[in-house]
């Protein structure tokens, strides 16, 4: 179900210029960043891309949404890493995004490894953004 404006408890906002090959920055001037196509894809690949910064924001969800479902079943998750993986390629409408999520868990039995990031997955906005919109391995 969509959030209500009046339910938002933080907006982020950022500006980019010159699309794919320029700069990006928030209002707050703590993020202000380069961005060039990767040579993969032609580019320089000089700064960071829009993959990439992607990739960085859903991990960081990410690994917020484990650390609660951790909590709610009372699971130490210390020294844990959530890396994403977020694939751009053609598709029938142009390009698209393929995401696959690792996670590492020290300590923690597979089983209950596995059920911990399937219900993070379940919880992460990011998780929830994408959902039916995109490909997510979880792994």
């Amino acid at each position: 179900m969509p959030i209500q404006q009046s339910d938002v408890l933080y907006t982020a906002v950022a500006t980019a210029e010159n699309g794919r090959d320029g700069r990006v920055a928030t209002d707050d001037g703590r993020l202000d960043v380069v961005v060039n196509p990767p040579k993969e894809m032609g580019g320089s690949g000089a700064g960071t891309n829009p993959e990439q910064l992607f990739a960085a924001g859903y991990s960081a969800c990410f690994q917020g949404a484990l650390g609660v479902v951790a909590r709610q079943a009372g699971v130490d998750i210390s020294g844990s890493t959530v890396t994403t993986r977020v694939g751009l390629g053609r598709n029938d409408d142009g390009f698209g995004l393929i995401v696959t999520i690792s996670a590492e868990i020290p300590g923690v039995e597979a089983g209950v490894a596995r059920d911990l990031v399937e219900k993070a997955h379940g919880v992460c906005p990011y998780s929830k953004a994408t959902r039916g919109n995109i490909s997510v391995t979880l792994v």
